[in-house]
């Protein structure tokens, strides 16, 4: 590598001239729940590919821009650049030493440098790069990656404690009206809409169910769509599970892909899973159903959640629920039939609750009525949420509110809120102890502060 570093001197360099002059991507602003940058700390953006990330590091730029920071001092670089393939840690002085070539004068007057490292987890080592960064310059980082373990507390990484933790989920519901250019209500709760403004949104609420939130389906045909989202999903598979977890089962890793992405909320065994597999003659170790399942969950692809237990042996023993990262990859894989809102509306309310920091188990409700996620929020609070997407029938209503609140009472601290979230217009009739909202009313509420 020694003999082509003039050849990285020069890639480097025209990456760094870009960022100075190339326009800046339109974006949709993305909606946080948490602060983007702590001081002393590198911030990583993380999510699953597509999801937007490298979008949203530009909106970072873009409002630093607004506030008067030269544009000299928000260098970012890309290390998809296939010129950069097998770039190491410790080449990427050269990258320090061209940046201030360039641009001599950025650190004048005691002024920060914000460095912008789209995909730097591809570089071997670059941890150790960041970490002198910050260490001797005077700047801020920001990097991006498809892997949740990259700042994980067990990693063995330089950046252990120095790191801030952001995740980009596919759009919202909110960010996926204002993408398509589509009014969001400002100032006036969902309740509170014309019958008429309230119609117009529970149909786009059944067109982003059934869409999704990926940027870059927004607006396509169904067919074109679906063939897009297979793309997503096996470049991820590709790129974040075989090349990096070396996963050779190919087989095995499809049939798990789609078992997991076609039948949202459904509980999964991996016990149960290499039976079936072994019955379709496909040659799979037990132990490794649970690595690639991890793998899958590590690269944003899938969202599990355990059962809600004292015990570390119940939460093992009973089954996980599984869902995908986006609700309009539900009917690209499930293949039994007309889709079924209830199971995306079910992944759409997980996936916000991730995005807004939210833990979250299931509790099993009494009398065989289904389940209700126990989401843990970071300052303490607990709340109780049963997602159905059709209350019309009063009689199947009353059920669903007395069995959340008989699973209230084993909870104490979430009794405060069970609530239950609907797909269309509420109820005439509610208990005073559960509360209940459309989906549309609880997806747009406004981001608590901090």
């Amino acid at each position: 590598m020694e003999t082509a570093l003039p050849r990285l001197r020069q890639v480097f360099g025209e990456q760094l001239t870009d960022s100075v002059r190339a326009p800046l991507p339109a974006h949709t602003r993305r909606r946080l729940f948490r602060r983007v940058q702590l001081p002393g700390k590198v911030t990583a953006i993380v999510g699953m590919r597509g999801a937007g990330k490298t979008t949203f590091l530009h909106q970072i730029r873009r409002e630093r821009i607004d506030r008067g920071v030269p544009r000299e001092r928000l260098p970012y670089l890309t290390f998809e650049d296939e010129r950069l393939a097998g770039v190491e840690a410790s080449h990427l002085a050269v990258l320090v030493s061209e940046y201030h070539r360039r641009f001599p004068q950025a650190y004048d007057d005691g002024a920060t440098v914000t460095w912008f490292l789209d995909g730097i987890q591809a570089v071997p080592g670059w941890e150790r790069f960041v970490r002198r960064i910050l260490d001797t310059e005077r700047s801020e980082v920001f990097v991006t990656g498809s892997s949740a373990a990259l700042f994980s507390p067990e990693s063995a990484t330089p950046l252990r404690g120095r790191a801030w933790q952001l995740l980009i989920h596919p759009f919202s519901f909110e960010e996926a009206l204002l993408r398509q250019g589509r009014s969001v209500p400002e100032g006036t709760p969902v309740a509170l809409l014309t019958g008429r403004e309230h119609w117009k949104l529970e149909r786009a609420l059944l067109d982003w169910l059934e869409t999704g939130g990926f940027p870059a389906v927004q607006g396509l045909d169904p067919a074109t769509r679906h063939r897009l989202l297979r793309d997503h999903v096996d470049v991820a598979l590709l790129r974040d599970v075989v090349e990096r977890h070396e996963v050779r089962n190919a087989a095995g890793l499809r049939w798990l892909v789609r078992r997991l992405l076609g039948h949202a909320g459904s509980g999964f065994s991996g016990e149960k899973f290499h039976k079936a597999l072994k019955s379709q003659g496909i040659s799979i170790g037990k132990d490794t159903v649970h690595r690639i399942l991890s793998h899958l969950e590590d690269c944003f692809l899938v969202r599990l959640v355990w059962m809600e237990s004292n015990s570390e042996r119940q939460r093992m023993v009973n089954p996980r629920k599984a869902y995908p990262v986006d609700a309009g990859l539900i009917p690209v894989f499930d293949r039994t039939g007309p889709a079924d809102s209830g199971p995306a509306l079910e992944t759409a309310i997980l996936v916000e609750l991730e995005r807004r920091g939210f833990e979250v188990t299931y509790v099993r409700l009494p009398g065989g009525n289904g389940a209700a996620f126990l989401a843990r929020g970071t300052v303490g609070d607990v709340e109780l949420i049963r997602v159905c997407a059709d209350l019309s029938d009063p009689a199947a209503a009353a059920r669903e509110f007395g069995a959340l609140a008989a699973a209230g009472a084993s909870f104490p601290r979430a009794r405060k809120r069970l609530l239950v979230l609907t797909r269309d217009r509420l109820p005439a009739e509610t208990p005073v102890e559960v509360e209940v909202q459309t989906a549309c009313e609880w997806l747009l509420e406004p981001p608590l502060p901090g």
